[in-house]
């Protein structure tokens, strides 16, 4: 998935299930998105995080 992609994507799951979604690098080198709370993988892979509740 792209950077665009993962953004759009993030973007929608952060305002459908009103959490924190992280955007991150998976250990092939793939981009994936998942909520927050969930990723237990290295901090240094996240390449963004959406907050719904961000002013």
């Amino acid at each position: 998935m792209s950077l665009i992609e993962a953004n759009a994507f993030a973007f929608s799951l952060a305002t459908s299930l009103m959490v924190s979604i992280v955007i991150f690098r998976a250990g092939d080198g793939t981009l994936a998105v998942m909520p927050a709370d969930e990723y237990d993988g290295d901090n240094s892979e996240i390449i963004g995080e959406i907050d719904p509740h961000a002013a």
